[in-house]
């Protein structure tokens, strides 16, 4: 978050006094001016907030304004550091009534004590049951076939992980969520504020006697930035975390094998650490149906975040 600065008084005879003007009155549109700046300068702009008109656009008439809205709303939220950095200039009250109106965002995963609660009931706009697939036309939920595995992933934002998983071969099934978090069924815009501890994912539901666990594992690796704690590309907050959040054992054991043989390849081009959190998958939670298989809808924009390093993967290692 910011933290407030005081600031010197003007030097030399002051000017006369005006009628006091609520800071409230000024706040807010300094803050939209702020995020109409970021829209234009960062490559969010071309990613989340010109990806968000595409999503009320792709989407029927039931989920369009929803999708659209959420996105909008997604899009504030990243420009929160442009907003947060406006606040300081201001003084210390107007920290407090950005943090108020929602504006400051955690760096880092929360005490489960900060986290929002959530909810008892599912979120209204998660798919149906009876969904199926955009794409394979198989469904969402289980349950799967009985010789079916499942795999979650988080590399960035779940567009762009769903649209590279659901088109391979032997994969029977992909959705998207929230994982490996604290706040029980929560909404997209929870998750954008950081105070969840949710990861954007998507599971992967996959035939292994059609495509191997190594398969999945070399895609993930190869097709994004491993090393980048809390972001990828334009893409940062908690939510955008590298995880793979593992089923059975067996997973776990190969997820940490080809996490050191990885590791070894970047050393030797000159890449940082890898950041990616092993760890056997949690509760998921279906995100909003407008998000399901986004990429392979008519309008999507194809939006990708994802920044791979242009390394291969020895998948011949494990």
């Amino acid at each position: 978050g910011v933290t407030s600065r005081s600031h010197p008084p003007l030097l030399g005879a002051p000017a006369p006094r005006r009628p006091r003007v609520p800071l409230q009155s000024f706040l807010l549109p300094l803050m939209a001016l702020a995020a109409c700046v970021a829209f234009f300068v960062s490559g969010a702009a071309t990613g989340a907030g010109k990806a968000g008109l595409g999503a009320g656009l792709a989407n029927t008439p039931r989920t369009a304004f929803t999708a659209g809205l959420a996105r909008a709303r997604a899009f504030v939220g990243r420009a929160a550091r442009v907003g947060t950095a406006v606040t300081a200039m201001v003084g210390t009250q107007s920290t407090a009534r950005a943090a108020a109106f929602g504006w400051s965002k955690p760096i880092g995963l929360l005490e489960k004590t900060s986290c929002l609660p959530g909810r008892s009931a599912e979120i209204p706009d998660a798919p149906r049951q009876d969904d199926k697939h955009f794409l394979l036309g198989t469904p969402l939920y289980g349950p799967f076939p009985e010789d079916m595995e499942m795999v979650s992933l988080g590399m960035g934002c779940f567009w762009c992980s769903e649209n590279l998983f659901m088109r391979m071969p032997g994969v029977y099934s992909t959705h998207v969520g929230y994982a490996q978090g604290e706040t029980v069924n929560p909404t997209y815009e929870e998750v954008c504020s950081g105070r969840t501890n949710h990861n954007e994912v998507v599971r992967v539901v996959y035939d292994p006697k059609k495509i191997s666990f190594k398969d999945i594992l070399k895609v993930f690796w190869e097709r994004h930035n491993p090393t980048t704690p809390n972001q990828q590309g334009n893409d940062r907050g908690t939510q955008y975390r590298s995880g793979i959040y593992v089923y059975t054992d067996e997973q776990k054991a190969t997820a940490e094998k080809s996490l050191a043989a990885y590791q070894k390849v970047l050393d030797e081009r000159g890449f940082g650490k890898i950041t990616t959190e092993i760890d056997t998958a949690k509760e998921f939670y279906y995100a909003e149906s407008y998000h399901q298989q986004y990429d392979a809808k008519p309008g999507s924009r194809q939006y990708c975040g994802l920044s791979p390093l242009g390394t291969t993967f020895p998948k011949e290692t494990l």
